[in-house]
């Protein structure tokens, strides 16, 4: 039997919540072992339940659920956190993924892709909606100016950022583009060292933030 992916989910929206509950615990490798409105109920739960991946919502009425991340590094908890938002600005999204989430999915997606989100976070990979990267790198590059000494991408570079972005595993990274996942690992080290970074997230907040105009300058094509 596979292991199930314990969850987490914080969100002030009663029904909403409810609903989503209800879709989750129909499949069989997800258990949601707490669901709760307030980062009091969230935070005493961290410290009672095992927990995989947290589903946290941003606008928790007089409260905002990127609070949540700071307790939970003080519970020296290894649980992973997917923002389930109706939407987030530019300058709080990339402040999120600096203290840590591991991706971002808007709340009105197809409950397969919240489905599979949570499957790759709980994975160690990472899940980026679509049209928040691309807001992300247009604010960007309105608000910035190049980096002059930005370090360039070589094209197997810039694939493996841009499938980063798309969400897929390295298998998946080396079979879109025809490599063995051992050169696509490579890749990715190679990304990391160039961005000053260790983790997928820390790589996606510091392309879009730092190196939009050169990194990014045709992911929105592609991917679009």
């Amino acid at each position: 039997m596979t292991e199930q992916i314990r969850i987490l989910f914080i969100d002030d929206h009663t029904l909403f919540r409810e609903s989503v509950v209800r879709l989750l615990e129909r499949e069989p490798e997800l258990n949601v072992v707490g669901h709760c409105a307030t980062l009091t109920e969230a935070n005493r739960m961290i410290t009672t339940v095992e927990v995989d991946v947290v589903l946290l919502d941003y606008d928790l009425g007089v409260e905002v659920g990127t609070d949540f991340l700071n307790g939970l590094r003080q519970a020296d908890s290894q649980a992973k956190v997917l923002m389930v938002t109706g939407g987030m600005g530019s300058s709080v999204t990339l402040k999120a993924v600096d203290a840590g989430i591991a991706g971002l999915i808007l709340k009105h997606s197809d409950p397969r892709q919240l489905i599979e989100a949570i499957r790759r976070v709980n994975a160690d990979e990472t899940w980026w909606d679509t049209a928040v990267l691309r807001l992300l790198g247009d604010r960007s590059n309105e608000s910035s100016t190049p980096v002059e000494n930005a370090k360039s991408l070589t094209d197997r570079q810039r694939q493996v950022l841009r499938s980063i972005l798309d969400g897929l595993t390295n298998k998946e990274i080396a079979t879109r583009i025809h490599a063995s996942e051992a050169a696509i690992k490579a890749s990715i080290q190679e990304l990391f060292l160039k961005a000053g970074v260790r983790t997928r997230s820390q790589l996606v907040r510091v392309a879009i933030e730092r190196y939009s105009s050169e990194w990014l300058q045709d992911v929105k094509q592609i991917r679009g």
